[in-house]
């Protein structure tokens, strides 16, 4: 088959977007050796990393560039709905996700994370909400297969847009761990570096509203007040809306490097996760594969992912439940012990080869 497929999400680094996208390319490149592959992307300020694209020209594969703002993009193509990408003409199938729905010459698949604008749209900045409900009006009537991240944007899919079953297809990202079992000098000098302490628990994601970091410090601060727990390390892009109220014992880092990032996950205490909504829930999945014990909501695909014991679940608009959770994390050493375990194995089952698998057998199928 000619595939094509919109990789412009890439260059959003620290985001669930950048790592769903760049970890298909790599599978793409790693697991296909019969069909032929054109890489679109856009952009206008940001660009590939060099290195990526020499991957891809060494499986001698394509690209596609449009020197055009996401912005200009999303005018054409979710307002208008104008411009079809001349080179779709050649292709049996092209895949597009997260921000643009272009029209196109060939059968399209698109790939939804979330409808977390739908569900939560007063958590969602106002111009990704209008962006999201153009392009959601595109490709339900246009896209023959959707792919999604979990069983919960199936729902909300069949739900709200009233899709139909039999033109979803639920398949689960697989996650690209790096820098495993670091040495305690490694680990040392990371903390060393953010100026932390040992122990701590840790929070990964975009600091925004859907994030719930507010009241996951709220109950963090008022948890303080009567217990001397270990402090609250943040780790996440600034995002909208959404003050990090640090002090002595919580820590905002920002963005920090996937070697860093993952330092920070073997030496923590354990992970919590206070997300309000989530279309699958990349960090407690990482968690989970370094050995980090995790606390997580009991909301969309997140429960999904912590089956069978292999987290903890809280309700994150109840500010007791997350301090609960807090308490068990720090104080039952043996549960925590079973949690690393229940979760490797858990995270295991999420892999880059089972996603493409799944993948190209329901591209074939619908041909």
């Amino acid at each position: 088959m000619k595939l094509g497929i919109d990789i412009s999400q890439i260059v959003y680094k620290g985001t669930g977007v950048g790592r769903f996208t760049e970890g298909l390319v790599d599978a793409i490149l790693n697991y296909d050796t019969e069909n032929k592959w054109v890489f679109f992307f856009s952009g206008f300020r940001r660009q590939l990393n060099e290195k990526f694209l020499q991957k891809i020209y060494s499986k001698k594969q394509h690209t596609t560039k449009w020197s055009l703002p996401p912005t200009a993009l999303a005018f054409l193509w979710n307002d208008l709905h104008i411009l079809k990408p001349p080179f779709t003409k050649k292709l049996d199938w092209f895949i597009t996700s997260d921000w643009t729905e272009p029209p196109t010459y060939s059968k399209k698949a698109t790939v939804v994370h979330d409808l977390v604008f739908k569900k939560y749209p007063n958590t969602v900045h106002p111009k990704i909400l209008s962006t999201q409900t153009k392009r959601l009006q595109w490709t339900t009537q246009e896209s023959k297969l959707i792919f999604v991240d979990s069983q919960t944007t199936k729902r909300d899919l069949m739900d709200i847009y009233s899709v139909d079953d039999e033109k979803i297809c639920v398949n689960y990202p697989g996650i690209s761990i790096s820098h495993q079992d670091l040495d305690k000098e490694a680990k040392l000098n990371v903390l060393k570096k953010y100026k932390l302490s040992d122990p701590f628990i840790l929070t990964v994601g975009k600091v925004e509203p859907r994030k719930n970091i507010k009241n996951l410090i709220n109950a963090y601060n008022a948890l303080r007040e009567e217990e001397n727990v270990p402090d609250l390390v943040i780790v996440g892009l600034q995002g909208w809306d959404s003050e990090v109220a640090v002090n002595e014992n919580i820590h905002y880092l920002g963005y920090v490097s996937d070697y860093d990032l993952a330092a920070l996950y073997q030496s923590a205490l354990g992970f919590i996760f206070p997300s309000i909504y989530e279309g699958f829930g990349y960090p407690i999945l990482e968690a989970m594969a370094y050995g980090c014990p995790v606390a997580t909501s009991n909301t969309s695909s997140l429960e999904e992912i912590a089956i069978n014991g292999t987290a903890l679940v809280f309700d994150p608009f109840n500010q007791k439940s997350i301090t609960d959770a807090f308490l068990v994390l720090i104080k039952e050493r043996e549960l925590r012990r079973e949690l690393v375990k229940r979760g490797k194995q858990r995270s295991d089952e999420f892999t880059w080869k089972r996603y493409y698998d799944t993948m190209m057998e329901a591209l074939i199928k619908n041909k």
